[in-house]
């Protein structure tokens, strides 16, 4: 037996790695299996260029636990380590200066010191985290010189002891035994549920436990002549080794991507829209498969879907700059042995790579998307509705993804047609121009209730578009900074023949300044005078003889605020009470027989057209809505 000490010159290193090495202690067995991982990868390495040539019999990784002696057991049949090999890469800390470690580490707060561990090797000491004392025993796969069995030990304290093992097989056995801060680990749903987290797609098999499954009976049937079966024990796998992203995109059928799709998403019932299968190898290694899923308002629970992997390992499901920001709406995975971690494989370190895969992800779903608008439109526009926040985002975060997009990106009218912005800009160039030459967007946000302003702009031969969705009011904003020469301006922002001003001249009013004056004193003693604001205004004698209106920026701006974003200038503005125009129409029959009536008669007739007007924006509700039933009623 030997006895020694660990390459470091201080004892301060192992509360330390045992303190800070990860944020969670549930690593250490993502690390201790990827090492395993990485042992049976390398003799199948040398397999193939000949260095081994023995038999590799079953490559399956197992792992145990003993809850009665408080034991966690990893164990593989890969390279295995010679006792000079463990000397070297176990006792010297993988070669790095733990003294320097130590120092640099006592100057840093606990955030920062991530990023210095990150040039340790200390992979297999985050299994001192959790445990007292840590066995291993391996055998080296080569043949000749020293090839026996080594058993090292250690108490997490520097010293340790190398002895002889009676170990018979390659590779590495690796026994945690558990201390009683962290006996959690020692339940078996505790470590399925770590493995299924961690190592769902590792490319070795990964044994836990057994399980119990139906197999037929050869040559037995029952009474209706299916076959027998019976309840057979088999080893429990964990994982999938052969992940769909691995495939080539062109042999990979709509059905296997949906499969994997649920297979990632086991509680999804929902199938996706369509995927973008990543294959990618220079000037980076970069796969993986991302689903757009059917999302509509609810966009913000849906991020943290998109679990990032490194050569097959789970690192994180928080992928914010690597996925542009708009993209984290999309669910898959991405796998990139490029992607530059910390030794816990948790932390990012930016750098020019992470730039360009994020660049690269944004162009790819960017000529998938035109790439599908271009084959079949058709489906495209019956895809829209569900896939038109990713691209709204995308436009409005990303002024490169807004270059490509501005070819795919669509826009739907209260007809139920769709435009590109091109094809819309065209269509309405002439008869949506106001005297400044400005092309006017006229839009909806909601076709039910502003039905009466959709039918008095379609009745003036004006286009209304339906901008109904979450981000609609960030995203007319940007096309407004985009679009030369455009403005957009909701269909009930203003009376119709003020939404687009044209040459013509005022329509002259049929009441003078006086009758004007004194009909505006009564509509202020009739109605909410702090929400609303009496405006009389020329109209043709065809229009509503009163309507609502809100103005476009302030209700703009309290909308981007209420979705967020939009700067300091928004920042409460979705606190900010509604505040309403009242426009009375000068010229209608109605209101220039008020002036006629008594004072009794003219108030009612204004609170009734003052209710009409509300209910035609949905602003009459409860008791006020029962009483103007009640009276309408009455009249019957």
């Amino acid at each position: 037996m030997i006895k020694g000490t660990i390459d470091v010159k201080t004892e301060n290193i192992f509360p330390i790695i045992k303190k800070f090495l990860y944020s969670d202690h549930e690593i250490f067995l993502r690390e201790l299996v990827s090492n395993a991982v990485d042992a049976t990868q390398k003799l199948k390495s040398f397999a193939s260029v000949g260095q081994f040539k023995d038999e590799m019999g079953d490559l399956t990784i197992k792992v145990e636990v003993d809850k009665k002696k408080k034991t966690i057991t990893i164990r593989d049949r890969g390279i295995g380590m010679t006792q000079e090999e463990v000397e070297k890469y176990i006792n010297q800390i993988a070669f790095s200066s733990a003294e320097e470690f130590v120092k640099k580490f006592k100057t840093k707060t606990e955030a920062e010191s991530n990023a210095i561990i990150g040039h340790f090797g200390l992979g297999f000491y985050s299994s001192f985290m959790v445990s007292e004392k840590v066995e291993l025993q391996t055998k080296t796969y080569k043949k000749g010189g020293s090839t026996k069995a080594v058993k090292w030990e250690c108490d997490g304290s520097p010293d340790y002891t190398i002895s002889e093992s009676d170990k018979k097989d390659r590779g590495t056995e690796i026994v945690l035994h558990i201390d009683k801060e962290n006996t959690e680990f020692l339940e078996e749903y505790r470590i399925r549920e770590l493995l299924t987290k961690y190592c769902k797609f590792l490319p070795v098999p990964i044994q836990f436990g057994t399980k119990k499954e139906d197999e037929p009976i050869e040559g037995e049937t029952d009474k209706d002549g299916n076959p027998k079966t019976k309840s057979v024990e088999k080893p429990w796998i964990i994982n999938n080794p052969n992940p769909l992203w691995k495939n080539v995109p062109s042999e990979t059928t709509d059905e296997e991507y949906k499969k994997f799709y649920q297979e990632l998403y086991p509680m999804t019932f929902e199938e996706p829209l369509f995927n973008i299968h990543l294959n990618v190898d220079y000037p980076f290694n970069l796969t993986g498969i991302l689903y757009f899923p059917k999302v509509k308002n609810s966009y913000e629970l849906q991020k943290n879907k998109i679990q990032l992997y490194c050569n097959q390992v789970f690192v994180t499901d928080s992928v914010e700059g690597i996925v542009p920001d708009f993209l984290t709406l999309l669910h898959g995975v991405i796998d990139s042995p490029d992607i530059p971690l910390n030794v816990s494989r948790s932390f990012l370190q930016s750098d020019q790579n992470v730039k360009k895969i994020s660049s690269h992800i944004s162009k790819k779903v960017a000529d998938k998307l035109e790439d599908l608008f271009k084959k079949d439109r058709e489906i495209f526009e019956k895809k829209w509705d569900d896939i038109k926040i990713f691209i709204q985002y995308g436009m409005i975060s990303d002024a490169k993804f807004y270059e490509r997009a501005e070819k795919f990106v669509l826009l739907k009218n209260s007809e139920g047609k769709y435009f590109t912005l091109d094809e819309y800009s065209k269509k309405i160039e002439i008869n949506q121009k106001d005297k400044d030459k400005r092309t006017i967007f006229i839009y909806a946000t909601n076709t039910e209730e502003q039905f009466s302003y959709i039918e008095a702009a379609t009745e003036r031969g004006y286009d209304v578009l339906v901008m109904d969705g979450v981000l609609d009011a960030h995203f007319v904003n940007t096309l407004e900074q985009k679009l030369k020469d455009t403005s957009f301006a909701r269909v009930d922002s203003n009376t119709i023949d003020k939404l687009i001003i044209k040459e013509e001249a005022d329509v002259p009013s049929k009441l003078d300044d006086k009758q004007k004056e004194d009909l505006k004193t009564a509509f202020e003693k009739n109605i909410d005078s702090k929400k609303f604001e009496v405006v009389f205004e020329q109209m043709s004698e065809s229009d509503s003889p009163v309507l609502i209106t809100q103005n476009e920026f302030m209700r703009r701006m309290k909308e981007m605020s209420a979705v967020g974003g939009g700067g300091g200038m928004m920042m409460g503005m979705g606190d900010f009470p509604d505040h309403y125009s009242l426009i009375v129409n000068a010229n209608h029959p109605v209101v220039a027989g008020l002036i006629e009536k008594d004072e009794e008669s003219r108030n009612a007739s204004i609170k009734h057209l003052y209710d009409l007007a509300r209910l035609t924006k949905n602003l009459l509700k409860g008791k006020e809505l029962n009483d103007f039933i009640k009276r309408s009623l009455q009249t019957i």
